[in-house]
Order: structure tokens, then C-alpha cells, then sequence
């Protein structure tokens, strides 16, 4: 990180750092997932924020580790709705459809992040790549997953000799596409996947998708 002293604060207020650093997150989240990586602008950030450049370089250390800051956020935000997951009193069934459910939820209330996250895989995931909270922070439901796997396939109900990785993708590409491919799926086929009357049929659409995939006679294979 680009060393800074701190600089003067505005009109000679003193600020708290944490909600500081925390608005220019906010609004730093909303212009890139407006603008991109490349058509972001520390300066437009930094008028919307009430504060400095130098300010946000002093806290960041610059346009790339604003960027990798947002990530982190973005996902340590989900990360901790995986760890709020509470399925151990459910059946296997129920319990993935629940976590089916939970990952809906938040694609669809978190639209900014679903455009950070197509944006980072433009750069090739270079920041995730380069970070160590990210690298460090792995996924709840994977360890979650597993266990209603295990439990799954040790009382014969589930059939499917899938590991937890591969049902994660399964289920977040389904979110993923509903939000981040909205616009283009409705211009091509005139139907709005986030319309809201459609909500509750898309979000039982993919429960069931999992659970026929996970309980599927495979005799005859």
C-alpha cells in the first residue's frame, strides 16, 4: 500500500476513521459497479463522499486497493449470511433447499455485488488473487454442504455422487444468471427473471432443480 501521511481533515472536523473508511466503501461499491474497474474514478468517489483523494489514498493506498477493499467486503457480507445458516435441526431435503433459498436471497438483494464479481472476472481475478483476506476468508456453506452430503447419502436419499464444490456452482449459477443476465434474457425472450410475481416461482424452481438432481434414480446409468 502507497504510503500517505494523513492529511488535513475537511473544514477541520475530525472524523471518525471507520465510518469514514465505511462511506467511501459504500460509495466506492456503487461506482464501481456502476462504472467498472477502468471507468471508476477515485475523484467522482471522493466528491460523493464529502472527503479527498488523499484522503482515500491515505486509507486505501489507491485505485486497485479500493477495488480489492470493496471485494472483500462484498464478500465477507455473504460469507456471513453462510455462517448465520442454520439447517442442523432439517432434514437433508429440506436443509439444501434451504441453503438453495439463502443464496437466492442474497444474488437478489445484492445486485452491486453480482456486477463486482463480473467485472472481477474481466481482470482475470487478479485482485482476489492478491488478496490475503479473500484467500483466507473460504466459504461457510462448502463446509455446510458437506455435511448435508454426507447426511444425505447416509440415509440413501440423495443418489448423486456430487462433492460440495459442484453443488455450489450449481446453485450459485442459477442466482448469478437470474440477476446478472436480467436485461439481455429479457430483451431476447420479453420475460423479467427478477419480476417480482415471478419471485417465489424461480425461487422454488431451483430447490427443486437441486433436490430432482440429488434424489434422481440413476438404476438405470
Amino acid at each position: 500500500m502507497t504510503s500517505v501521511d494523513e492529511p488535513a481533515r475537511p473544514n477541520g472536523r475530525i472524523r471518525d476513521a471507520a465510518r469514514t473508511q465505511a462511506e467511501i466503501l459504500d460509495v466506492a461499491t456503487q461506482e464501481f459497479a456502476r462504472a467498472g474497474y477502468d471507468g471508476a474514478r477515485v475523484d467522482e468517489i471522493a466528491a460523493r463522499t464529502r472527503t479527498t483523494k488523499r484522503m482515500i489514498y491515505y486509507y486505501f493506498g489507491g485505485k486497485e486497493q479500493l477495488f480489492t477493499a470493496v471485494l472483500e467486503r462484498a464478500y465477507t457480507v455473504i460469507r456471513e449470511a453462510e455462517q448465520e445458516l442454520d439447517v442442523e435441526h432439517l432434514d437433508p431435503v429440506a436443509a439444501i433447499r434451504r441453503l438453495a433459498e439463502v443464496t437466492f436471497d442474497h444474488h437478489e438483494q445484492h445486485p452491486d455485488f453480482i456486477r463486482l464479481v463480473s467485472i472481477e472476472n474481466i481482470h482475470g481475478a487478479e485482485h482476489i488473487a492478491s488478496s490475503e483476506k479473500l484467500g483466507k476468508i473460504g466459504s461457510p456453506a462448502l463446509d455446510v454442504i458437506r455435511r448435508i452430503l454426507a447426511s444425505g447419502q447416509e440415509s440413501g436419499l440423495f443418489t448423486a455422487d456430487v462433492d460440495a464444490v459442484d453443488l455450489h456452482a450449481m446453485i450459485s449459477s442459477f442466482c448469478f444468471f437470474r440477476v446478472a443476465n436480467r436485461h439481455t434474457f429479457g430483451a431476447l425472450f420479453g420475460r423479467d427473471l427478477v419480476a417480482p410475481e415471478q419471485r417465489e416461482h424461480y425461487r422454488n424452481m431451483l430447490g427443486d432443480m437441486v433436490i430432482a438432481y440429488l434424489t434422481a434414480d440413476r438404476a438405470a446409468d
